[in-house]
């Protein structure tokens, strides 16, 4: 029996998010079907992020096991001849037979995408939250600054969280406009070690209220040391948010 690690790209638009549900289709059921087409065995692939409804990724990751003999490398070929156009695997590799990805350490990169113009933008409207009102994109920059390091985010999450703890650190948290992508977009990025139930589009939402003046940037720090959800920004919609990257270190898998 061998472990297979896989990287997975896909536009969460049509799907009910990566974890199955009873409510419609989601990207596992997919990816599970198109394996066991494949290999004739019954795969149930585990999944890093379970990222939620609406929500697209450039590169999650997850890990099954079979005893096909198809090379490592060539499931990523084999799978994207079966799955359909809005799921790509984009590499597939072995990995330790243990190898869990959410029981090991891991850094993952989230973008919260805005578009920021007077009118929307058709082509992109799948992927970003459209909003028309300025943006000062400096105030955004300054109330990212405080959620940088090691805090209890329960701030910044959702009412149904199953987790042990609400602790989590963040190493980089950007606000861009522009810079190599469309100028009237604003990017969010956010580096850490996890992320809560909704925690992005929550501190995307709060940090919007900091770009719309309708709370100081120095309230962030206020917010955060709160722990109350009712203090920080609504939760904006799923389709700007991407998982971007998930990076494990080479020992651990």
């Amino acid at each position: 029996m061998r472990r297979i690690m896989l990287r997975i790209a896909y536009d969460g638009t049509d799907y009910v998010g990566w974890q199955k549900q009873p409510n419609g289709l989601a990207v596992e059921e997919v990816l599970n079907k198109a394996l066991r087409d494949l290999t004739g065995e019954q795969i149930e692939v585990i999944g890093a992020s379970r990222t939620d409804s609406g929500v697209h990724a450039l590169d999650n990751v997850a890990v099954f096991d079979t005893e096909s003999p198809i090379p490592a490398k060539k499931f990523s070929f084999a799978l994207n001849r079966r799955l359909p156009n809005s799921v790509v695997v984009r590499s597939s590799c072995e990995v330790k037979p243990n190898f869990h990805p959410r029981r090991v350490n891991c850094v993952k990169t989230y973008e919260y995408r805005i578009f920021n113009d007077e009118h929307p933008n058709p082509l992109n409207r799948r992927y970003t939250y459209f909003y028309h009102h300025d943006i000062d994109v400096d105030a955004m920059r300054e109330a990212a600054h405080y959620l940088e390091g090691e805090h209890n985010f329960v701030t910044f999450c959702s009412a149904g969280a199953q987790v042990t703890t609400t602790v989590r650190t963040i190493y980089s948290a950007e606000v861009i406009r522009g810079a190599g992508y469309d100028e009237n977009c604003i990017i969010i990025r956010l580096k850490g070690n996890g992320f809560l139930y909704n925690m992005v589009r929550i501190i995307a939402g709060t940090l919007l209220q900091a770009g719309t003046h309708a709370i100081e940037p120095a309230r962030m720090a206020e917010i955060i040391e709160s722990r109350d959800r009712g203090q920080a920004g609504p939760t904006l919609p799923p389709q700007g948010l991407t998982l971007v990257h998930i990076e494990y270190p080479e020992g651990n898998r």
